[in-house]
């Protein structure tokens, strides 16, 4: 299956309400940010698909599916920023000499599969 780009752009804004049943209070976030974009058929037709497996519409299931490989991307970039405080803690773990660990080096003792040469 071939990946095909989604141009996508959008600002997020959520608007908190507080709903109140009788007896039952509630706070449902609404969705105040709109995120247009174009599909195939043929995509339209198996986002549908998936999401009715899943019990969800076609907006639900594109926006935590977008929102989860989102965060995946962000999540796996090197760079990352961090105030004076935290940086400092960072560099003090960092600084200090490694603490003995019994089943690290248990692990690192054994040989890698293809690193064995069979006699």
């Amino acid at each position: 299956m071939t990946e095909l780009p989604l141009d996508v752009l959008t600002t997020a804004t959520q608007v908190p309400i507080i709903c109140v049943f009788i007896g039952y209070t509630r706070k449902i976030t609404m969705r105040a940010a709109a995120i247009n974009l174009r599909a195939l058929s043929a995509q339209r037709d198996l986002i549908d698909q998936a999401a009715t497996l899943l019990g969800k519409n076609r907006s639900d299931f594109m926006l935590e599916a977008a929102c989860e490989r989102a965060q995946s991307v962000l999540l796996d970039q090197v760079f990352f920023g961090l105030d004076t405080e935290k940086f400092q803690q960072f560099t003090t773990m960092l600084d200090a000499p490694p603490v003995a660990n019994a089943g690290l080096e248990r692990l690192m003792a054994v040989n890698a599969p293809w690193d064995s040469h069979p006699t």
